[in-house]
């Protein structure tokens, strides 16, 4: 097994390395920018600090929001030769592309936020007026973790703001506040289309960002059976075996925010006490079992 990550150190990374390393598997972290690929005609080849990376079952990616491109190249060219990638490139690719992954959630029947892609400067007002007018929430389409979103308050705000970016030429989404969610959402870790652990979380106090890294709290909740279903149906939608699904609590019901596709495992193992880790693990063996026997099939 081979984890494609940038450090070692971080609290993913290692958990998943000690929970391979617990069942006796053979495991290595690899940072995939450290590695290089040659492409022939039938001979794709992977090497890694000089070494060729022939022998390898199957790779974890856990690939930054800022390396996409290049990560999802590597982790391609492992499935191009044929080892099994637990998160495909495709589904990667998909999940960072908040636009993208909205329009495929919204043709799949998932409840969203109303949300508005434009890049004219002059469609401003009309933008607002589509959405509901303010407050309203403008997200820049490459951030992560609560970075480049901004609550604009009053609908003077909320034209200042889009003005302010589009006039940077920066690709956003503008979408409807819900106030009732109170700066809250909820983090379902999906592990092969199943919940495998859940948690609250809230935003620190005085912002309505509720994610951990910018200083928010959570706790373990038990999700309702709709919460559940679209969490596990998102991923699906995705097609990510392991995802982090965020949703907004809603008058209407939940509201699917985020599918992410190396979603953390400090804060869910933190707060759930549940081993994420050894769930992903247990997971792997299955699919990877599935693998082998079919390989034996057509060899057979």
């Amino acid at each position: 097994m081979a984890i494609l990550s940038l450090g070692a150190e971080l609290y993913s990374t290692k958990r998943l390395y000690e929970a391979a390393k617990q069942r006796g598997w053979d495991v290595e972290i690899i940072n995939y920018l450290k590695c290089y690929t040659t492409i022939e005609n039938n001979n794709l080849k992977i090497y890694y600090k000089g070494r060729e990376l022939n022998d390898i079952d199957v790779i974890i990616p856990r690939i930054g929001a800022s390396k996409t491109f290049f990560g999802t190249a590597i982790v391609r060219q492992f499935e191009l030769m044929n080892t099994l990638a637990i998160n495909s490139s495709l589904a990667i690719t998909r999940s960072r592309d908040k636009l993208r992954s909205h329009q495929i959630m919204a043709k799949n029947g998932i409840n969203m936020p109303k949300t508005v892609y434009a890049t004219k400067v002059d469609d401003v007002d009309s933008i607002i007026k589509i959405i509901g007018g303010a407050p309203l929430i403008v997200k820049v389409l490459e951030g992560t973790q609560g970075v480049g979103v901004v609550l604009a308050e009053t609908q003077k705000a909320a034209k200042s703001v889009l003005e302010a970016f589009y006039g940077m030429s920066v690709n956003l989404l503008v979408q409807e506040f819900i106030e009732e969610a109170k700066g809250a959402d909820i983090r379902a870790f999906v592990v092969g289309g199943k919940v495998v652990g859940a948690m609250k979380r809230q935003g620190a106090e005085g912002d309505f960002r509720s994610n951990i890294h910018r200083g928010g709290l959570a706790q373990p909740i038990k999700l309702t059976a709709e919460e559940k279903n679209m969490a596990i149906h998102a991923a699906k939608v995705m097609g990510l075996n392991i995802a982090g699904v965020d949703m907004l609590q809603s008058k209407r019901g939940p509201l699917l925010m985020e599918v992410n596709s190396s979603p953390g495992l400090e804060g869910i193992e933190t707060f759930t006490k549940i081993d994420i880790a050894g769930k992903i693990m247990d997971f792997v063996s299955q699919e990877l079992q599935k693998t082998l026997r079919k390989k034996d099939r057509v060899g057979a």
